[in-house]
């Protein structure tokens, strides 16, 4: 007897305990590691999925073993790589294997699908038999043991290839193609049979004949790439010469329009760059290089180098990148670069799109994925080079489970392909670049920009002067007249707001009420262009008051700044400059952000206007002003890396201006002026930066001195928050030394979202080998308690401590 080790999915009550299953003798071939099947579970009749991490010849349980009921996939949907990678990450991240495995694969292969096998081999009698002349075969729940067996012989033998169609979510695409049953001898006997005047079948023959091994081609790209008219392809039809088949049309990302690029001459120190993570490529070493190189210093062009040097020797790359949609730039000169060889992933993708990409990636159609946080699980195949571009970013930890961060990910793929991670930003994390003080890294800075164009000039306006602090709105004169000299001489300018929406709240200045979400403990927004109140958390719209709706007075108004209000005062100031939004409204559809980059890039505006969005990976040759407005809110978020943030910010947005030939000019205005974040990124120093944050948090005790981790616990009752939160504490504490530091419950910063009331305990410590055991056993215990409407969380090493 055959026997499987499956990982079930039951949502109840999960777990990461393989549970045995037999495999029926008719399915003997057929299942392998890596196949999702369905399996009986508990007492019942329920089936539930489960994944199949290994198979074996016996098992010591001395019951009777349930057999699998039926296979969901004919080949395995999950490398080995995957599957081992799946054992690691639930560790790491304090997470459920299922969500894991879950995790790795497109969405729309959660949901319901249909799958379906497609013939490659057309004169086989076997699949002739099978398809009886249908383009397409449905492989459904009905199927015998003896089809299953002759389905999986086929596709091993490459005679059938399977395909998956998701219900209502993922249609694929049909069109209409050209194909021929006819060789080559046939087809120059077809042409030399016909008249001297049928032009246009010799012109078609001829296309044939040159491109056989090609077919099927559509029609649409016959008649408009080769001039091949329709009613030749139906005269030739008629004429048994060939015939128009249904084919599936694997769709393209929206928001990529690349153009053909070539390589660029390498300056000194993209050279040595180049030539270090080559040679790690080249000798198949699992080395982590850090490029600090500032703002402009052509970090792009490296990283686009040493993928061709990863191709160059028949292997594949993978480019991590913080969000797509907020740098095409970054993606179209790597799709410019390497043309349908680099397939994109990210969650601006329909459910549709992504299943197309990753389908090419598993294929082996392409040799590059460039992607945001999740393409880190892409199914590549000899991977020689993974690249973290913006390593610093915060969006490469996932929030919810499993919660993992894409960077430790790629350093664990990086080990088992045996091939270089190189993590690229102008601010590194202080972990990053505190590992490369320690040697664990390998650091390459580039001090220079690539045109030797010096950075930015930056000043710092105080908005608490005398002659900063009467002006009404936001714009100091400092900033009104740079704005004014770049709109005269049309060069481009770009406005950073930390916020969104048109105002920040409604406070009612007869008896101080502020008006707030009735589901969580924040302020609601003032929205211009919905005119209403929103919340940023659960979503809850109401009207806006006409007045105070706790002691009556009409003093009710509106406090504090949103992109919305700025782009007011920008048309009022210039009436004549053509301004564009840039923030959570304005790019909620789909596209939105390569639309509006594109008119900015087209010279179609001369002020882009945005939130924290417009501050990375963006190049545009022509910007010569960006301006900052309030540059201190994010210091003031009741966060450790608070300074990191705002550092790291100023020092990106900043780079945006003056990467061409022109020089350019950032005015930061800040009621917090003599911060050192905000003096040490005016100056682009991210050294003095680095020395000063370190030594404060030595003294603090945070990372990278030392680990954290956070347990939060949620719960509509706030008393039942504490005392489970006090429950925990007490657990926790018994597996911890005198050592370790452990800080609370305490309230989270908003305590109230959606109703439920948030506490968290952080626990700091440098060694603990205790601890890892005991929180896998909360995580255990605990499941139980999402039952009773608790929510628990353990996130490690977390990006945000409230």
């Amino acid at each position: 007897m055959t026997v499987a080790e499956i990982i079930v999915d039951v949502p109840t009550m999960q777990t990461n305990r393989p549970f045995e299953y037999s495999i029926p003798e008719a399915l003997n071939d057929v299942v392998v590691p890596g196949m999702r099947v369905e399996v009986p579970f508990g007492r019942g009749k329920r089936k539930i999925q489960g994944f199949v991490m290994k198979t074996k010849d016996q098992s010591d349980f001395k019951g009777k073993l349930k057999p699998i009921s039926r296979v969901i996939d004919l080949k395995p949907v999950l490398s080995n790589e995957m599957l081992q990678l799946s054992y690691w990450l639930a560790d790491k991240t304090y997470s459920f294997q299922i969500s894991c495995l879950q995790t790795m694969l497109p969405s729309v292969m959660r949901a319901k699908y249909k799958q379906y096998a497609i013939p490659l081999d057309k004169t086989d009698p076997e699949v002739l038999n099978l398809f009886q002349g249908q383009a397409t075969f449905e492989i459904t729940n009905s199927l015998t043991d003896s089809q299953i067996r002759l389905i999986n012989r086929l596709r091993k033998n490459e005679k059938i290839d399977l395909r998956y169609v998701v219900e209502n979510k993922a249609q694929q695409i049909k069109r209409q193609a050209v194909m021929t049953d006819l060789n080559i001898i046939q087809l120059h006997e077809a042409k030399n049979e016909l008249r001297g005047n049928a032009k246009s079948q010799v012109k078609l023959l001829d296309f044939l004949i040159q491109h056989l091994n090609d077919l099927p081609v559509e029609m649409s790209e016959l008649q408009k790439n080769f001039g091949i008219a329709r009613s030749a392809i139906k005269t030739a039809e008629k004429n048994k010469l060939l015939k128009i088949v249904e084919v599936t049309k694997l769709r393209k990302p929206e928001g990529i329009n690349p153009e053909k690029t070539t390589k660029l001459e390498l300056t000194d120190e993209q050279q040595v760059a180049v030539d270090q993570i080559g040679q790690a490529i080249s000798r198949e070493q699992p080395e982590t290089f850090l490029i600090e190189g500032v703002t402009g210093s052509g970090k792009t062009e490296v990283y686009l180098q040493t993928i061709e040097k990863a191709l160059q020797q028949d292997k594949t790359a993978l480019m991590l990148v913080p969000e797509i949609s907020l740098t095409p730039q970054m993606v179209n000169r790597v799709v410019g670069r390497f043309g349908n060889q680099v397939a994109v992933l990210h969650s601006g993708l329909s459910s549709g799109e992504r299943y197309d990409e990753w389908t090419r990636i598993e294929n082996g159609d392409v040799k590059v994925v460039v992607g945001a946080r999740s393409a880190v699980f892409a199914p590549l195949q000899r991977i020689g080079l993974i690249i973290i571009d913006e390593e610093h970013e915060a969006s490469y930890k996932q929030d919810d489970n499993p919660r993992y961060n894409a960077r430790d990910v790629a350093l664990w793929r990086s080990k088992v392909n045996h091939c270089p991670v190189v993590l690229g930003s102008a601010t590194p994390s202080l972990e990053s670049r505190a590992r490369a003080e320690k040697g664990v890294y390998h650091l390459i800075r580039m001090k220079k920009r690539i045109n030797n164009q010096n950075l930015p000039h930056v000043q710092i306006v105080d908005m608490r002067d005398a002659e900063n602090s009467s002006i009404k709105g936001d714009f100091s004169p400092v900033l009104k007249n740079n704005l004014q000299a770049t709109l005269e001489n049309h060069d481009q300018a770009i406005i950073l707001l930390n916020r969104r929406g048109y105002s920040s709240f409604m406070m009612c200045r007869e008896c101080g009420f502020v008006l707030k979400c009735p589901n969580c403990d924040v302020s609601l927004t003032y929205h211009k262009d919905l005119g209403k109140m929103k919340c940023h958390y659960c979503g809850h719209e109401e009207p806006v008051p006409n007045s105070c709706p706790n002691c009556r007075s009409k003093k009710i108004g509106f406090y504090g700044t949103g992109t919305q209000n700025i782009e007011q005062q920008l048309n009022d100031l210039f009436p004549e400059a053509r301004v564009l939004r840039m923030d959570v409204d304005t790019t909620r559809r789909k596209g939105a952000h390569a639309k509006i980059l594109q008119k900015f890039g087209s010279h179609q505006a001369d002020i882009l206007l945005g939130t924290q969005m417009i501050a990375k990976g963006l190049d545009f040759p022509d910007v010569t002003l960006v301006g900052v407005i309030n540059a201190d809110t994010t210091l003031s978020l009741a966060d450790f890396r608070a300074s990191e943030r705002t550092f790291q910010l100023l020092t990106q947005v900043s780079g945006r201006a003056g990467r061409a030939k022109k020089t350019g000019r950032v005015v930061i205005q800040t009621f917090n002026p003599d911060h050192y974040a905000i003096k040490d990124a005016a100056k682009q120093d991210y050294e003095t930066f680095f020395k000063q944050e370190m030594y404060l948090r030595h003294q603090s005790n945070y990372t990278p001195y030392y680990f954290t981790t956070l347990i939060s616990v949620a719960n509509k009752d706030e008393g039942q928050t504490l005392k489970q939160s006090y429950w925990l504490k007490k657990q926790l504490q018994t597996a911890l030394s005198k050592d370790a530091i452990l800080l609370g419950p305490s309230p989270t910063m908003i305590s109230r979202k959606q109703n439920k009331y948030y506490y968290q305990i952080i626990v700091k410590y440098k060694h603990e080998p205790k601890l890892h055991d005991k929180l896998l056993e909360i995580l255990n215990e605990t499941q139980a308690d999402a039952k009773k409407g608790f929510t628990i969380a353990i996130d490690n090493e977390p990006q945000h401590i409230d």
